[in-house]
């Protein structure tokens, strides 16, 4: 989507409960077979996902959520292995820590300056396993993560508008409304030029959720306190745990993890997407599209894009300094330690 888009999006409508059961069922009517047949992936909880997603349009939040089930019936997220990502995950560059917030939801911990692959493919079918992983971790009463990210050893060097792209593409399309807040620790001054120029191509509701914490500081500690148990919470994030990323004690618990999914979707506890899907692709509810009325989004992700690759290009020609830092809101921060 274009900026102007996502600027047209930032009055979020509220609707009653009945008003959006309403809304859940004209998306369902929309959706067609398929929605009966994957009681899972379109459920009501995952169908008010999108429509919130989509700012309660329900042309817009079906064809979003049919896009994701053919996404899901090529891709086959739920088919990834520990056994297909395990080098990606050898410095551990993200991994799911063994604690949840204090408001029952599992933390993400990223690691941006642990890159330790240089293939794109490979970076995001990782990042795929790690929110599958995640969302199969919920809480009955929890729908969202946290995501912490973790930057040191982070420099501009790591920076890849390829993947920031495809991974915008990812997390927005196909897993929306699954970011409860997002921690940035302690990043250099050099990220917040960067988070400025790319602000415009981010969500208004995703940029809302984006927290910048500094270590020393008293209202980060704040915030960090008010997240976290700090006994279970890792010293380099404040906290008072001295536990930290183990690869083969990951591998292990990842590896019993694919176990458990494995086992739900062999027992039917997971709908078997492909067959369900492959059986509407044939009756062309999925090919003949009824939720038309997205053209205008297509030429706007275009828009964006467009606009990525100049920041490419102004962060390969010339870097910003700290001082191209635009006066933003989520930018009104105490000044990080210096790497």
């Amino acid at each position: 989507m274009s900026s102007k888009k996502f600027q047209g999006s930032l009055t979020e409508k509220t609707l009653s409960s009945e008003e959006q059961q309403a809304k859940i069922n004209e998306t369902r009517k929309l959706i067609g077979p398929i929605a009966d047949k994957l009681p899972v992936l379109c459920s009501n909880a995952s169908i008010l996902r999108f429509l919130r997603a989509r700012n309660w349009n329900t042309k817009k939040a079906c064809k979003m959520l049919k896009q994701t089930l053919k996404w899901r019936l090529e891709y086959k997220p739920e088919k990834i292995q520990w056994e297909d990502i395990a080098h990606e995950a050898e410095t551990g560059k993200a991994y799911m820590a063994n604690y949840f917030d204090k408001f029952g939801r599992p933390v993400l911990i990223m690691r941006p300056g642990y890159q330790n692959t240089n293939s794109t493919s490979g970076q995001i079918r990782y990042l795929v396993y790690c929110m599958e992983h995640a969302i199969k971790n919920l809480n009955l009463d929890q729908e969202q993560m946290v995501w912490l990210v973790d930057f040191q050893g982070w420099n501009t060097s790591r920076i890849s508008m390829k993947v920031t792209r495809e991974t915008a593409h990812i997390l927005q399309d196909h897993y929306p409304e699954r970011l409860g807040l997002a921690i940035l620790y302690n990043p250099p001054k050099i990220f917040e030029s960067f988070w400025t120029l790319v602000k415009p191509f981010i969500e208004p509701k995703t940029f809302k959720k984006v927290k910048f914490v500094y270590p020393n500081h008293p209202e980060s500690q704040k915030i960090m306190e008010e997240l976290f148990d700090m006994d279970k919470l890792e010293s380099k994030f404040g906290g008072r745990s001295s536990a930290g990323f183990v690869y083969q004690t990951y591998a292990q618990r990842m590896m019993e993890d694919d176990r458990k999914i494995s086992d739900l979707i062999d027992s039917g506890g997971l709908s078997p997407l492909s067959s369900a899907m492959s059986e509407c692709q044939q009756s062309d509810s999925l090919v003949t599209d009824h939720c038309s009325e997205a053209s205008d989004e297509s030429s706007g992700d275009e828009a964006a894009s467009s606009n990525l690759e100049v920041v490419d290009e102004k962060i390969q020609v010339h870097p910003p300094s700290s001082n191209d830092v635009a006066n933003g809101e989520a930018l009104k921060q105490p000044p990080s330690n210096e790497n």
